[in-house]
């Protein structure tokens, strides 16, 4: 294919990928040749502790949009099949478990203790204090500060150095790293040090066993004591402050430091992470501080209100550098603190003006990655499976006709899998699909690179995981999956998801029963109602005489369709006004997923028939939320997460790894729903129930439940095993399309299952009418606009029962599939016991809504 063609085959696949014009040619000589050249200028190497990969420029210089590289992808797999490919193609687990650094490859290097590596002698403790004596006489000076590191003292030897005879004007003291255990006497060795303001015993084995018994203790014994184990007392005073800003230290331990005003000329100040209570004037003063340009105050539990913290840090005239926890002290939005502080020119590493154009509320810069955590006794294909999701990504197959189902997900080989993320990347990084012969067929996928600022020898090659996503989509919420974001943003999230909950309309409006009820539509004359419709159990049942079919919808009464009767079908097949169709306006608010959670919750908030449920475009905020507070809690994390409007369980997944629900936002609009788990089991296999609704009005609210049902079962026992999880058939019930089905008559099911949990069906029926009336109940409270005069409907409603028998919603299906319906008779199992021909049941549903009958219904 010549470059002509590949940017005529190629255009639209060009653009979405962002390629640089001028890169065009050279991306056509490379695919075109097969050319992997990355390697001649990038460079792998292993960072945290082996725990990550990342990407060096090895060249001296590489232009912004200068070049760009092939990126191959290692593993492509639909999430389904992600397990059996890991266990069954030789090698993959193994290589994806190297590229994810969850295979340890180190070596075996212990040394000798008679090899050839010196090691320097250790000096003693008494040695080195001999030595410092010495040195404090020659220069005829005081010894006001002891650093003891590591020279492996114990409490016999603390004891034995008498330390507040022969050391009594010390202002720090470091004990780090040493042998002691004992409380008593560390007591009674610094016990006499009045003058002590520094005192360190971190990585010893007494800090480890009673570290707040012993901090609690050695403050109250020193009164002077400012900095303990590097942290601030409730003593501080600006020597502290001053020990921070390297005025105070072992050099100059004193307040005597040859200057009138020593602060003056300090411009970057660090007190992260050192317990400070209070920004306090006392402390930190702008007026000893007027040149201070940068302010870390990171990691401590301010207890300033907000409002006070702004007028503090405002009165630094100079300040325009600041790190700060957010959430925090100054609030949960980095935007709102940039607003109330208006002269700072950086947040936490990033720019106002990126923080201003961006909307950001939490800032990336500093957060701390997720790395893998795993076992050597773990299987190699359990790592891949959890740590996958820092890696993955993922695009659709689509042509011209359609979309394809479910995603595919894909690891970049090596190379690509090492850049790390930035908010200020220098490298692009796009999927791009080529095609050799110009059609989807011969599609090879690839990943495309290139740089987007000028890089130099030894940067970082970094990409942005969340290229062209700002808070509008969740910037924050959804980079929780590479990083530990502060949990505080999201438990505020959630608690405010729940307030929102706390006021359904139900408390403040009652369900209307006013407007006319609905009669029967057919003609006084006797004449037949004509209906069109697409759907075959109703051409081949419908057989009443009240009702003859026709192929023009123009010349119809009853429009019965699977279409979607919108403006332009109406337009197209010439409907009028009078016609009555199978579709109620606004039913949407019902039949898509992500609408009836909302309007269930608009209207109840959290009634017990709904799982905990998040449109995850809006709500991802408050699922982490929920999810850390769950975790928090030890309680049950199982999920599912499912597609706005795919029905059939298609892209839907279960799982209780919190990457990989917040990654599952990539791939469309989906929501997240609390699994039931447990659920009741029938003979140990999942299953739930798929109920018939009629629904003639919904104001006033006319509706029926049919007395057919059925239970759908899956085909495996259940389990919540990990490796269970991407079992279709262990977790779903929908059978029928391409899957063994295991049918069971209603009327068989109901005793055994009676038999099975000593239970009487009849209370269960009890429930679920009374759930079935609440969920039509709520488009009136919340969208009277659904109520139609020329509308009739019939909906799928689909319920399961939760281990303690109580029913949950998990969807509404609108024209739903009946064909078993029609198939089987079955006798009732609440009532007379009757039997309820399948061949009848297309004409009792037309019955009811049409002629005002209730032959094989009950009103709800």
């Amino acid at each position: 294919m010549d470059l002509e063609n590949f940017e005529v085959v190629h255009g639209v696949l060009l653009a979405s990928a962002g390629v640089p014009r001028n890169l065009v040619r050279q991306l056509h000589a490379k695919l075109t040749n097969d050319i992997y050249d990355g390697g001649n200028c990038l460079e792998i190497e292993p960072c945290g502790d082996g725990r990550q990969r990342r990407l060096v420029l090895t060249c001296d210089t590489l232009e912004k949009e200068s070049q760009v590289f092939l990126v191959d992808h290692a593993w492509s797999f639909r999430l389904t099949e992600a397990r059996k490919q890991l266990e069954c193609v030789a090698g993959l687990a193994e290589r994806m478990g190297r590229l994810m650094c969850v295979v340890d490859e180190t070596e075996d290097c212990d040394e000798s203790i008679n090899g050839s590596t010196e090691k320097e002698e250790k000096q003693s403790a008494e040695t080195v204090l001999v030595e410092i004596k010495k040195k404090a006489e020659e220069a005829k000076s005081k010894v006001q500060w002891l650093e003891l590191d590591d020279l492996d003292i114990d409490d016999e030897q603390l004891r034995a150095m008498n330390l507040s005879t022969n050391f009594p004007d010390l202002a720090g003291l470091s004990l780090w790293g040493n042998k002691l255990e004992s409380l008593e006497v560390l007591l009674e060795a610094v016990r006499g040090l009045s003058t002590l303001r520094a005192l360190w015993i971190n990585k010893t084995p007494l800090n480890s066993k009673v570290e707040t018994a012993a901090k609690d203790a050695l403050v109250s014994a020193l009164p002077k004591l400012e900095l303990y184990n590097s942290q601030f007392t409730k003593s501080c005073t600006q020597w502290a402050v001053g020990f921070c800003a390297g005025i105070y230290g072992p050099e100059n331990p004193g307040e005597c430091s040859g200057l009138s005003h020593p602060f003056e000329e300090v411009t970057d100040l660090d007190l992260s992470g050192r317990m400070l209570l209070k920004l306090s004037k006392e402390v930190i003063s702008p007026l000893e501080m007027p040149d201070l340009v940068s302010l870390n105050i990171k990691g401590n539990p301010l207890n300033d209100s907000s409002a006070s913290l702004v007028q503090t840090l405002a009165s630094f005239q100079s300040l325009q550098f600041l790190q700060v926890d957010i959430p925090g002290p100054l609030g949960s939005s980095a935007l709102k603190i940039v607003q109330s502080l208006p002269k700072l020119q950086n947040i936490n590493g990033v720019s106002v003006s990126v923080i201003l154009n961006k909307g950001m509320e939490v800032l990336d810069s500093d957060l701390k990655p997720r790395l893998p955590v795993w076992s050597p006794q773990e299987p190699i294909v359990d790592r891949v499976l959890r740590a996958m999701w820092l890696y993955v990504m993922t695009y659709r197959l689509a042509d011209e006709e359609k979309l394809d189902e479910t995603p595919i997900w894909y690891v970049m080989d090596e190379l690509g899998s090492a850049l790390r993320h930035s908010d200020a990347p220098n490298f692009k990084v796009a999927p791009f699909m080529y095609l050799p012969d110009g059609t989807v067929k011969s599609a090879i996928s690839y990943s495309l690179l290139w740089p987007i600022q000028d890089v130099v020898k030894g940067d970082e090659c970094t990409r942005d995981y969340l290229f062209g996503v700002g808070e509008d989509k969740q910037r924050s919420a959804r980079l929780t999956a590479w990083f530990h974001t502060p949990s505080t943003f999201f438990t505020e999230a959630y608690n405010a998801y729940q307030e929102r909950l706390a006021t359904p309309l139900s408390k403040v409006k009652a369900v209307s029963t006013e407007g006319p009820r609905t009669k029967s539509i057919l003609s006084s004359d006797g004449r037949p109602l004509a209906v069109y419709s697409d759907i075959p159990f109703v051409q081949d049942f419908l057989r009443r005489p009240e009702f003859v079919l026709t192929e023009k919808p123009n010349d119809a009464d009853i429009l019965w369709t699977s279409m979607q009767i919108d403006e332009e079908f109406i337009k197209a097949a010439g409907i009028r006004p009078h016609q009555f169709i199978n579709q109620f306006p606004f039913e949407s608010c019902l039949v898509m997923k992500h609408h009836l959670a909302d309007t269930m919750q608009q209207a109840y908030g959290s009634p017990p028939w709904l799982q905990p449920t998040y449109d995850m475009e809006r709500d991802l905020s408050a699922l982490i939320g929920d999810y850390v507070e769950r975790e928090r809690s030890e309680q049950n994390n199982l999920w599912i997460v499912k597609p706005w409007n795919m029905a059939r369980t298609i892209d839907t997944t279960v799982t209780s790894s919190l990457q990989q629900l917040i990654r599952l936002v990539e791939t469309g609009p989906k929501i997240c729903q609390k699994y039931i788990d447990p659920p009741a089991t029938f003979q140990g296999r999942k299953f739930d129930l798929r109920y018939i609704v009629v629904l003639r009005s919904v104001q006033p609210l006319e509706v029926f439940l049919c007395d057919v049902f059925w239970a759908r079962f899956s085909n495996n026992q259940y389990t919540t095993e990990e490796s269970s999880l991407s079992e279709y058939e262990t977790h779903f019930t929908v059978m029928n399309y391409g899957r063994q089905m295991n049918h069971i008559n209603t009327h068989d099911f109901v005793p055994e299952f009676e038999r099975e949990h000593n239970v009487q069906w009849k209370h269960i029926h009890e429930k679920v009418r009374a759930t079935l009336l609440q969920v039509f109940e709520a488009p009136g409270l919340v969208h009277p606009e659904m109520h139609s005069p020329t509308a009739r409907a019939m909906y799928g409603v689909d319920l399961m029962l939760d281990g303690n028998l109580e029913p949950k919603l998990l969807e509404v299906t609108y024209c739903p599939d009946c064909a078993r319906a029609c198939k089987y008779d079955v006798k009732k199992v609440i009532g007379d016991g009757s039997l309820m021909l399948g061949k009848e049941f297309v004409n009792s549903v037309f019955g009811c809504l049409f002629l005002n009958e209730d032959t094989y219904m009950q009103q709800l």
